[in-house]
């Protein structure tokens, strides 16, 4: 069955309909109002407008005294300072080599290590209380695995007027899959694809979905190639897409000059996916090293959620237990013979369901397969933010970069297990 000719999305929904809407799921217009910001004596203070009717975007604070690791280097810097003015960094160095503002805020970091927020590539954000969640421990920013009512997109606007309720944050809407279940309810340009026998599979359907999540503000498209790990009843093995309906999806989204991420998991899906032309291969537990190789060619990012799949084995599900006992050991090795390749890879958590696990337990189960500390954590920070697109200001804490950090009490070089716990968040200059 075909969808009959329809009209383009209409954009009259998209700011004030539908965004308003997922305000409301994802509870953010009440949460918006509980901000906070440092004022330039240390003390916090509302965040609603500011005098002039001007919207603040971040705040100013000196991080002194701290040992500073500069990802992207991996240098480290003892006894360092960060200036952060208006919720950018505007200097970092060692003491005495930066010119520090008279009177400016100061967190004192001694004793502990100073990184850059950490990038959560792959995560489920639909309510205030799951982006509160996710920032304060540790995911300053953070990439969209899709949301069931477009609430990832108000989670979005959030983080952009009040940065300390949420991550800065890629959104993807909804999930274009074969099933749209409910979210057919979650725009009125969705509703004729309740009618279709088959669900979204045809190419017009296809391209309705891809079409409408754009036309909502999605910065990226979430779909599949493969059924759910999650689900006892589901065979993470089934395609559910084949090349030429992923194609499609890919060629809808580049129109607009937008990625795709897939969740993928047996090697034909994933070589699928990669050679439709995906921007990031997620989970992808039995990719091969064929498809590894076409992924270095073309620059594809490999998101594995080691997170997720090493939860599946905590399950009380004897199926999905069994599952998760089964694919982690096979993800790892996938993981290192990924990095070995040189295929670039980025940190995410798949936390969704009200549960956030922290951006910390990515990296040390990065670490766990075989990567270095420092290239663990540059796979949460400087790889995860070129994926997102936004390395030029996420990743590092230099000059021009967001004015976002952690603090931990110890060496992560030596102990990335203490990313798990920061002691403090800073979010755009705001400390948490």
């Amino acid at each position: 069955m075909c969808l009959e000719a329809t009209p383009p999305p209409s954009p009259s929904v998209t700011r004030r309909g539908v965004l308003a809407g997922a305000a409301a799921l994802a509870g953010t217009v009440a949460a918006s109002g509980t901000a906070a910001a440092v004022s330039s004596t240390g003390t916090a203070s509302p965040t609603g407008a500011a005098p002039g009717g001007r919207t603040p975007t971040g705040g100013d604070l000196v991080i002194r005294g701290g040992t500073l690791l500069d990802p992207a280097t991996g240098e480290v810097t003892e006894n360092a300072v960060v200036v952060i003015e208006r919720g950018t960094v505007r200097a970092a160095g060692r003491e005495g080599a930066v010119a520090v503002p008279q009177g400016a805020a100061t967190l004192d970091a001694h004793g502990h290590w100073v990184l850059p927020g950490l990038v959560d590539a792959h995560i489920h954000l639909s309510t205030a209380a799951e982006a509160r969640d996710a920032v304060r421990q540790g995911a300053t920013s953070a990439r969209s695995g899709s949301t069931t009512f477009y609430q990832d997109i108000a989670v979005r606007e959030l983080a952009r007027h009040s940065p300390a309720l949420a991550p800065r944050l890629t959104a993807a809407g909804v999930f274009v899959t074969p099933d749209l279940g409910d979210t057919v309810l979650a725009d009125p340009d969705l509703t004729p694809l309740a009618r279709l026998k088959d669900g979204v599979r045809s190419a017009e359907a296809l391209r309705r979905v891809v079409e409408v999540n754009l036309a909502r503000g999605a910065d990226v498209i979430k779909t599949r190639v493969n059924e759910r790990a999650g689900l006892p009843e589901q065979d993470p093995l089934a395609q559910v897409y084949s090349y030429e309906q992923l194609a499609e999806i890919v060629a809808a989204a580049r129109r607009r000059g937008k990625g795709v991420l897939c969740h993928s998991y047996s090697e034909q899906g994933c070589h699928d996916a990669v050679t439709a032309g995906i921007r990031s291969l997620e989970h992808g537990a039995f990719v091969g090293e064929r498809t590894l190789r076409e992924m270095r060619r073309r620059g594809t990012y490999f998101t594995p959620t080691l997170t997720a799949i090493a939860g599946l084995a905590e399950s009380t599900n004897p199926i999905l237990a069994e599952r998760g006992r089964t694919y982690l050991p096979v993800l790892k090795r996938a993981v290192l013979a990924a990095h070995e390749l040189g295929v670039p890879l980025a940190a995410g958590t798949d936390s969704s369901g009200g549960t956030v696990r922290p951006i910390g337990r990515e990296v040390e189960l990065m670490r766990a397969a075989g990567l270095s500390a420092l290239d663990a954590i540059r796979t949460a920070t400087t790889g995860a933010s070129r994926l997102l697109g936004v390395d030029r200001t996420v990743g590092r804490l230099a000059r021009g970069y967001a004015g976002d950090a952690i603090l931990v009490p110890g060496d992560p070089l030596t102990d990335v297990t203490l990313l798990k716990h920061p002691t403090r968040v800073i979010r755009a200059g705001l400390p948490l």
